[in-house]
């Protein structure tokens, strides 16, 4: 830990489009393995470096030793998450953009709820050196859509990430900021019935995809097979080689890839029901399971031999399967396992005064963080 924060803090920042890590204490989206600098043409990425910075703070917790490791362990911590500039990307109507292109300057798309932000927003909020003004908070959940899906009532975003990344980090049990209080809710509530609502509408199956059912169900964003249009029993059905496939009163997108994550990720939501279907995935279809847990993703009714893939490989009369493991997949299947198991991130993390500070300012009250220190 000691040595990647080290490299982090060193790594070097700046506006050029080469040689870079980051600008303004924000990372690019992708890092060259060899190097440590921007890979390829990617953004400066205001939710990655969130999560970047979600897992600092993290390590800042854990490590609470005295020794002169740990103690720098903390340091370098707190330097990183204080210069990130999280005030920089927000525009006028009070949002953050989603990045930022040196070529091009800031990215036109940016963070309204309900996604996968919410921990960008409550780490920006409780920065102490760049906090951004609670108006942001209040303008980004100014967005959200209310509806049912398959006997869910929730807040609808349909990829399960959505639901998931923040809560890798933050513990949404029993506090409410004004939007929840109003739905009679709390997000972690809203995100377990985001998570029966994709099985219920695997068990629906309204598409008729092979495999669907009680224990093999999961949409959220994906690799898959090719970006093509074929025919399935008979009705023309479009595949995509990646997409942020998902089901909602939103939208559905849905091409019978299904993701191991977006179950796993969702473990503490719903275990009686997660953990079985990871369980389920691993024995009926043992081709999506190898050295490192679950392969990104797999599709029962890709059953095409004599189509070029862009992604895995198709293993006849069972269907397509990816062959890459993607470490965005593996981190909330176990974190989310673990805090299922011991709550070991929440724990931490209900102990750093800048999550307490960023929910707070974020209009949050209830349960653990009423009793947290000031």
């Amino acid at each position: 830990m000691l040595t990647t924060l080290r490299f982090l803090w060193t790594a070097p920042q700046g506006p050029s489009p080469a040689g870079m890590a980051g600008y303004r204490g924000f990372f690019y989206h992708f890092l060259d393995m060899q190097t440590g600098h921007r890979f390829e043409r990617v953004e400066l990425s205001t939710i990655d470096t969130a999560l970047l910075m979600a897992g600092v703070l993290f390590s800042q917790q854990y490590f609470g030793g005295s020794s002169a490791t740990e103690a720098e362990i903390r340091a370098l911590a707190d330097s990183l998450y204080f210069r990130v500039e999280w005030t920089w990307p927000v525009n006028n109507p009070g949002r953050i953009s989603m990045g930022w292109h040196p070529e091009t300057g800031p990215i036109e798309y940016e963070w309204h709820g309900y996604d996968e932000a919410m921990i960008l927003l409550i780490l920006a909020l409780g920065s102490p050196t760049h906090p951004v003004e609670p108006v942001v908070w209040t303008t980004y959940m100014s967005t959200n859509r209310w509806g049912d899906h398959y006997g869910q009532a929730h807040t609808g975003f349909a990829p399960l990430f959505g639901h998931q990344y923040s809560h890798v980090f933050v513990d949404f049990r029993g506090i409410f900021d004004a939007y929840a209080a109003s739905r009679g809710i709390d997000y972690f509530e809203n995100s377990r019935r985001a998570t029966l609502a994709q099985r219920a509408y695997a068990i629906a199956n309204p598409m008729g995809w092979r495999g669907y059912g009680a224990d093999i169900w999961g949409l959220t964003a994906s690799d898959g097979p090719v970006d093509a249009t074929l025919p399935v029993n008979g009705v023309q059905r479009q595949f995509w080689s990646y997409t942020a496939r998902g089901t909602s009163h939103t939208e559905t997108r849905d091409d019978g890839t299904i993701v191991p994550t977006a179950a796993g990720g969702s473990i503490p939501f719903a275990p009686e029901v997660t953990i079985r279907a990871l369980r389920t995935m691993r024995e009926r279809y043992p081709q999506v399971w190898g050295q490192y847990g679950f392969l990104d993703a797999f599709n029962p009714s890709f059953q095409f031999t004599d189509v070029e893939l862009l992604h895995g490989r198709v293993v006849p009369g069972v269907g397509w399967f990816d062959t890459d493991y993607l470490g965005i997949d593996q981190g909330p299947i176990l974190l989310m396992a673990e805090n299922y198991r011991s709550e070991l991130v929440w724990t931490h993390l209900r102990r750093s005064p800048y999550v307490v500070s960023g929910l707070r300012r974020a209009g949050f009250s209830g349960g653990w963080l009423d009793a947290a220190p000031n």
